[in-house]
């Protein structure tokens, strides 16, 4: 067996509470019918490869992004952030958002890329970005594609979920984080 790194290993640790989290509680996603049979999420092996270093570009006048949603309304985020990386040989660009009149730190980086629709679900998947202090433009940070996960309304029907917008569209094939969810 290959020695195993902190990173890998506490991605390992997150996603058995997750499996946990989905199995038992009343909160989870996954309808109740579907919970008994439920032996955890589909994910790709973790793989470094995907963990990606990004230059920041701040906004300091966030642009207005409406996102269509799976089942509702649009919602409006802020474009608070962009952020330039390299990905298996490609430029790429994603773009973090806010929601509006949000006291959060949290950055929301939806996106789809070449698996989407295939291997992981047809709807897009999310990432979360967790800035260290005050996040400002130049500051290289670190987007962890092995963290990318499936919306709720990909377990069911009843969420309804922003899609990525076509600014977040990458045109490479992204083989991390989770695959679609397959219930029984």
């Amino acid at each position: 067996m290959s020695e195993t790194t902190d990173w890998e290993q506490q991605l390992r640790a997150n996603r058995e509470e997750k499996d946990r989290f989905f199995a038992e509680h009343p909160q989870s996603p996954v309808p109740p019918e579907h919970r008994d049979g439920f032996e955890g999420l589909d994910y790709f092996e973790p793989n470094e490869d995907f963990r990606v270093a990004a230059v920041a570009e701040v906004h300091d006048e966030p642009e207005p992004v409406e996102m269509e949603t799976t089942n509702g309304p649009p919602v409006r985020y802020l474009r608070v952030a962009t952020f330039a990386f390299e990905l298996r040989g490609e430029d790429c660009e994603l773009h973090a958002y806010r929601q509006e009149n949000s006291e959060e730190d949290t950055l929301f980086v939806p996106f789809r890329d070449k698996t989407t629709g295939q291997q992981t679900y047809h709807g897009g998947r999310y990432m979360e970005f967790e800035p260290e202090g005050e996040l400002e433009t130049g500051d290289t940070v670190t987007l962890d594609f092995n963290l990318a996960y499936s919306p709720f309304c990909a377990f069911s029907e009843t969420f309804s979920c922003p899609l990525p917008p076509e600014e977040n569209w990458l045109e490479v094939v992204v083989p991390a984080g989770e695959k679609t969810p397959e219930l029984e």
